[in-house]
């Protein structure tokens, strides 16, 4: 009986605004107003199509590239894909997953209430960690964030620090969160967003020094410095990958 009320819980979940734009979107591949192999409007025109922000409308083509409906192309724009409308009418394409929501912006909020909860509890230890130097000396590394194969490198490094914070505190429950965290960070639309929100080199030297502060934060047992570092870094993506 619980599990019952529970999957009817879910199934009447509200859908985010980005979910909707994306039904809409797939709606107008179906009715041929975005034709196969067509470039799609601008994020801005789509944006006042729907009378959305463009993070929404960003997110939503995230999640049609996905599934294999559209494919964007660096400064050329997105497509709809040749096979879009098969992929449309094959069973149960089109529908969005209803385990778990991978939207960014509601990562960086789970992370919020998280990561500086974890940046304390690994204070309280107050040492090294050989990983997360690993990972800091690899970020520190990278000169040319346009090169396919340092974006990936970045990319992660940075997913792999912040998961390395968690196994800092010694709490395999939290390990064990933080992996799933790690998971969201690694989907396809996180670092697409992330791609277009962080790409010159003065972004990243500044992301690598605040990463450099939550560490020595840490490492010198200041719990309030860690979590104040962690959040502030948490707020600047989000403001980055999401811009109003």
């Amino acid at each position: 009986m619980a599990s019952t009320s529970f999957a009817l819980e879910r199934a009447f979940r509200p859908k985010q605004i980005y979910e909707q734009v994306a039904e809409r979107m797939r709606g107008d591949i179906r009715s041929g107003q975005f034709a196969p192999e067509a470039r799609l409007p601008s994020e801005r025109d789509l944006a006042a199509r729907f009378g959305v922000g463009r993070p929404a409308v960003r997110e939503a083509l995230g999640a049609l590239q996905n599934e294999g409906l559209v494919v964007t192309r660096r400064n050329s724009g997105t497509y709809v894909c040749a096979d879009a409308l098969q992929r449309l009418t094959a069973p149960a394409a089109g529908e969005m997953s209803g385990d778990a929501d991978f939207s960014p912006t509601s990562a960086l909020d789970v992370r919020l209430i998280l990561e500086p909860a974890i940046a304390r509890r690994a204070a309280a230890h107050a040492q090294r960690d050989e990983f997360a130097e690993h990972y800091l000396a690899q970020m520190d590394s990278i000169d040319d964030v346009t090169d396919a194969v340092q974006r990936a490198l970045w990319n992660d490094s940075d997913r792999l620090f912040h998961r390395q914070l968690a196994v800092m505190t010694g709490d395999a429950l939290l390990v064990k969160i933080a992996d799933e965290v790690a998971k969201a960070m690694d989907q396809p639309l996180w670092k697409r967003l992330k791609d277009d929100g962080i790409h010159d080199p003065g972004r990243i030297r500044l992301y690598v020094s605040e990463h450099r502060l939550i560490y020595e934060a840490i490492v010198d047992g200041d719990a309030d410095a860690a979590a104040f570092y962690v959040e502030q870094h948490i707020r600047r993506v989000r403001r980055d990958i999401a811009p109003k």
